[in-house]
């Protein structure tokens, strides 16, 4: 590794980074961290191979749409403290998580020149570990699809095959790290949105338990199903960025109870014998592809070799339908709300074509909600995440394995309505045919239609159970393949212990796309 180039003062800005990129993309966050520590490279050094890698790889990808890099450099060359990622570049996703003076921008063209004022908490508590945000990365508007194609900015493109998606909402973050950006990437997930591109990006995504970091907003959103970590190559950088940053904000509705000890030390702990339920079948949708189903069932297959009981998972008694069309229903209302709000911040209408189509069509839809249809579907949920918790209980069941997607991510442009779908939403979006929609039927049809690409993550958000999605298999064309592992409420410390332990048996963090120039 390359040390600082002599007579290059602290005050001089460094152009160029003086740890080789090859270097730089072998190391987690931890790793780099310790190399900080040990004076073998400086933040600035890191930031400018962070700042190469945007340069390099950004113009194929589209995964970074803000840079920050003169504010970076900046934050390099001040006391970081001694925290766990002092001098570690990671970005930060442009939605819900505010950094003062930096646009938010949440993926929607109305939102263009939203400055904040001051940060989230939880980027408080990522400046506190010591990261340096180097930029913010790409979303759908207002987080709402498992694809991240804005009209704004752009479809984020798979760094595996860039013609394939990289999922939503945290699809830029996704791509960056997969592509060797930055080694750790902020992400939100409310109905999978950690999960889903770390699945399509050959990444470890982690949601944790509901409450355990802050929320980046003063309110509950989506009845409090969002819940903000990291997606990264290994298990222990996700581990030790819940330590730095678990804990609710203040006035949280909902606090579990805290860690008996911190997460990094579950990392290399014994698993103990698990017993892990498994379906290898859709819970919202109707199909799963066989190459999903066989890494399922080779993953049991691992889990039985590594000492774990497997029985079959029993959940096709649940009302998954009723579940699916009520979560819709809130949504709806949940993005009529949003709009609302934006549009008095902002003091102004928002002009037609500012939302996209498809957030409209959702606004639309929760404005002709009432008050019972929105109680009725919160409850009609709560139903399904009360039978969810049972099953866990009356089964002894320590850890549910399921396939994290329906496939192999899909090719760009095939999962957001197309054709006659879309010209009929936008022509109903335009002149505010809510009442046509209903008629017609499109609220069920979302419902039916929206999970069949997702179909296995978002009653975890739900139940607020931790669960995470690992990159266990890859299919024969070199796509990735996400298992997801949903764990008892509030018992992250298992999750992590096994992701170590499939972590350990099948090493995954040392395979990189072929991306051109790297």
């Amino acid at each position: 590794m390359r040390r600082r180039r002599p007579g290059i003062g602290a005050g001089e800005s460094i152009c160029s980074p003086m740890i080789s990129i090859a270097d730089y993309v072998q190391y987690d966050g931890l790793g780099l961290a310790a190399l900080v520590r040990q004076k073998a490279v400086t933040p600035i050094e890191l930031v400018e191979a962070a700042i190469a890698q945007i340069e390099t790889h950004n113009p194929a990808l589209n995964a970074v749409v803000h840079k920050m890099y003169d504010v970076a450099r900046a934050r390099a060359k001040t006391e970081l403290g001694h925290g766990a990622f002092a001098g570690v570049p990671m970005l930060l996703k442009d939605l819900l998580a505010a950094y003062a003076g930096q646009p938010l921008q949440n993926g929607s063209r109305f939102f263009h020149g939203n400055i904040p004022e001051e940060d989230a908490e939880i980027v408080r508590r990522y400046k506190r570990a010591g990261l340096i945000v180097v930029g913010k990365t790409n979303t759908p508007e207002f987080g709402i699809t498992g694809v991240t194609e804005p009209v704004c900015f752009g479809p984020t493109n798979n760094p595996w095959n860039l013609s394939r998606t990289a999922g939503g909402s945290s699809g830029g973050s996704a791509a960056a790290v997969a592509a060797g950006i930055v080694p750790v990437a902020h992400g939100g997930d409310g109905g999978g949105s950690i999960r889903i591109p770390a699945a399509c990006c050959g990444l470890f995504g982690f949601k944790p338990t509901r409450g355990r970091t802050p929320s980046s907003t003063p309110f509950v959103i989506w009845q409090d199903f969002v819940v903000e970590h990291v997606l990264c190559r290994t298990v222990r950088d996700s581990a030790a960025l819940l330590d730095a940053t678990l804990g609710p904000a203040l006035g949280a509705m909902n606090t579990p109870p805290p860690p008996s000890r911190p997460f990094l030390e579950e990392i290399g702990a014994p698993a103990g014998r698990l017993r892990v339920a498994v379906t290898d079948g859709s819970l919202l949708g109707k199909h799963i592809a066989p190459d999903c189903r066989r890494a399922v069932a080779d993953t049991a297959t691992l889990l039985e070799e590594l000492g774990h009981d497997v029985i079959p998972a029993e959940l096709d008694h649940l009302d998954w339908p009723a579940f699916a069309e009520a979560y819709v229903t809130m949504i709806a209302s949940e993005i009529r709300a949003d709009i609302d709000a934006a549009q008095r911040r902002h003091g102004r209408k928002a002009a037609f074509g500012e939302f996209e189509f498809v957030t409209r069509a959702l606004s639309l839809i929760g404005g002709t909600n009432s008050g019972n249809d929105f109680v009725s579907a919160v409850r009609t949920m709560q139903s399904v995440g009360r039978e969810i918790g049972r099953y866990f209980a009356d089964n002894r069941v320590d850890v549910l394995l399921t396939s994290t997607l329906a496939s192999p991510p899909v090719e760009t442009g095939t999962i957001l309505p197309t054709g006659l779908d879309a010209i009929a939403l936008k022509m109903l979006s335009r002149f505010g045919l809510s009442s046509v929609m209903r008629l017609a039927g499109i609220p069920k049809k979302v419902a039916a239609d929206s999970f069949e690409f997702t179909p296995n993550t978002t009653p975890f958000n739900l139940t607020g159970q931790p669960a995470m999605s690992v990159p266990l298999a890859w299919c024969d064309d070199g796509l990735p393949i996400g298992l997801q592992f949903v764990g008892r409420y509030a018992d992250e410390a298992t999750l992590f212990r096994l992701a170590a332990q499939l972590e350990e048996a099948r090493p995954w963090s040392g395979r990189r796309p072929a991306l051109p120039g790297a």
